[in-house]
C-alpha cells in the first residue's frame, strides 16, 4: 500500500518537475532566440523532428479523448496539447493524480489514472462500438509515415548527427519530445510484465521516438479482440487488470 501511495506522489513530482523545466526552457528560448514561427527554422531535420513530435501527441490525444466524458474538455485538453506539447502533457497527467482518492492511490493509481470513472467493481464503462480496428489502421498508418519520413530525410539530408542542426528551437523541440516520450514509457514500463521487456521498449522509444509508440501500440491492440473495448488495451494483461477484464471481453463477445 505505501509503494502504491509513493509511486503517486513520485509520478505526480515528476511530472510537475518537467511541465515546469519545459515552461522555464519554452520562455527562456523564446527570450533567447525569438519566435519559433521563422521559415528560416524548418530545415529538413526539424520537419521530421516536428512530424515525429505529432504522431506521439495523436497517441496522447486519443487517450485524452477518451478519458474526458465531456466533448468541450476533451477538445480543450487536445488543442492545448497541440499548441503547448509535453506543458499539457504533464499538466494533464499531474490533474489525473490529483483527483485520484487516497483508496485509489493506495491500490494501483496508475489503474485508476489510465482508465475513465472506473466503476466500483473496477471496471471501466463499455462503449456500444469497438474502435479496435479503426486506431490499427490509424497507428499502423502513423508508423509507416514517420519511418518514411525518417528514411526520406536521411537521404536526403544525411544524418541528424551534427553540431550545426542543432539551432535553439530544435534542442527546446528535441526535450518537449522526449518529455512526452517519459509519459509513454510510464505507460509502456506499467505495461509489461518484466523489467528487461520494458526496457527493451523504452530504448527502443528513445531511439526511434513515434515509430516504436505506433508500433507498440498497433501490437498491443491485436493483442485483444476486435469485439473488445478499445480500452483494454491502455492496461496490463497480467495479476489484478487480467481478472477485471475477463468478464468484460467475455461480454463484449
Amino acid at each position: 500500500m505505501a509503494a502504491k501511495i509513493s509511486l503517486a506522489i513520485g509520478l505526480r513530482t515528476l511530472f510537475t518537475v518537467l511541465g515546469l523545466l519545459m515552461l522555464a526552457i519554452v520562455l527562456y528560448t523564446v527570450f533567447t532566440d525569438g519566435l519559433p514561427f521563422r521559415k528560416e527554422l524548418l530545415t529538413p531535420w526539424m520537419a521530421a523532428t516536428l512530424i515525429d513530435f505529432y504522431i506521439n501527441v495523436v497517441a496522447l490525444a486519443v487517450w485524452i479523448a477518451y478519458k474526458e466524458s465531456n466533448l468541450i474538455s476533451s477538445i480543450l485538453w487536445i488543442v492545448l496539447l497541440v499548441c503547448l506539447g509535453s506543458i499539457t502533457t504533464s499538466a494533464y497527467i499531474v490533474v489525473q493524480f490529483l483527483k485520484l482518492s487516497s483508496q485509489e492511490s493506495s491500490q494501483d493509481p496508475m489503474y485508476y489514472v489510465l482508465l475513465r470513472n472506473p466503476n466500483k467493481n473496477g471496471t471501466a464503462p463499455q462503449r456500444k462500438h469497438s474502435s479496435i480496428v479503426t486506431l490499427r489502421i490509424i497507428f499502423s498508418i502513423l508508423g509507416v509515415v514517420m519511418l518514411g519520413t525518417l528514411v526520406y530525410t536521411l537521404i536526403t539530408d544525411g544524418s541528424p548527427f551534427r553540431i550545426e542542426l542543432i539551432t535553439p528551437w530544435l534542442a527546446a523541440t528535441l526535450v518537449d519530445f522526449y518529455f512526452n516520450v517519459v509519459a509513454l514509457a510510464v505507460w509502456v514500463a506499467y505495461k509489461e510484465s518484466s523489467w528487461i521487456s520494458a526496457i527493451f521498449w523504452i530504448i527502443l522509444l528513445i531511439c526511434f521516438g513515434s515509430i516504436t509508440t505506433c508500433f507498440y501500440i498497433t501490437w498491443q491492440l491485436f493483442q485483444i479482440s476486435r469485439e473488445d473495448p478499445a480500452y483494454l488495451v491502455l492496461v496490463h494483461h497480467g495479476d489484478r487488470a487480467e481478472n477485471r477484464y475477463k468478464g468484460i471481453s467475455g461480454e463484449a463477445t
